[in-house]
């Protein structure tokens, strides 16, 4: 009998996902895709209040993050959830923009967020891969402590 394979097992693996973005349609298009490829998007946000009331009654395993909110920052939001929420109870962060990583490489603190993705490269594939990389460099190399993005 044939085991699966490390990422055939990443695909299995439900995961909860918050969009936070302040363009509607792109919410919309983003949640329509990732559903289709298995993501199960429960919940969006234009703002970071709405995104932090979200988060705690909702408490998804990753939330995507637009770097800009219209009016305010999505890294500064990054940053108040790594102060102010406990880390069994944050998502993990992905920031997301229009624009080239390299333009906000040196803006994204580590620990805020497990890394960053071009709105264009937006896919299961590519959420679940940063999600695994991430995972490997945690000590010991395994998921969330809490359990929730877990066998």
């Amino acid at each position: 009998m044939c085991e699966p394979s490390l990422p055939a097992i990443v695909e299995m693996v439900s995961l909860r996902c918050l969009i936070v973005d302040d363009n509607p349609g792109f919410r919309a298009q983003l949640r329509a895709l990732l559903q289709e490829q298995g993501i199960d998007v429960v919940g969006d946000a234009a703002s970071g209040l709405e995104a932090c009331a979200q988060i705690a009654e909702l408490r998804p395993d990753v939330a995507l993050i637009d770097i800009d909110l219209g009016g305010e920052s999505g890294l500064t939001l990054a940053r108040r959830l790594r102060q102010r929420v406990s880390r069994s109870e944050r998502p993990d962060v992905i920031m997301i923009s229009t624009h080239a990583e390299s333009e906000y490489a040196d803006l994204i603190e580590p620990g805020s967020a497990v890394g960053f993705l071009p709105k264009t490269d937006l896919s299961a594939t590519t959420i679940r891969r940063l999600l695994a990389a991430a995972d490997e460099s945690r000590p010991g190399g395994k998921s969330r402590s809490d359990g929730r993005r877990g066998t």
